[in-house]
């Protein structure tokens, strides 16, 4: 499941939308806060060969997989 869009709303919180339309509200804190400081979420973009998230220009990504798999995860869910 490959990454469509991200949007990021502030901090660690980020609307992202899959590759089968999905959208969902998600808090990434638990899972990049160890790599990526808070004013760097911004760095945020989709690698489009990949369909990854990445930041920092690469230096930090996360797997598509990963990634859908921590956002159906209820407790991460903005609503």
């Amino acid at each position: 499941m490959k990454l469509k869009e991200i949007q990021h709303k502030k901090d660690y919180e980020f609307l992202i939308t899959f590759s089968n339309e999905e959208k969902i509200k998600v808090d990434l804190k638990e899972l990049i806060s160890s790599y990526v400081k808070p004013q760097e979420a911004i760095t945020a973009h989709i690698n489009q060969e990949w369909g990854c998230l990445e930041f920092n220009n690469g230096t930090v990504d996360i797997e598509p997989k990963t990634l859908y798999n921590y956002v159906k995860n209820q407790s991460h869910k903005i609503h």
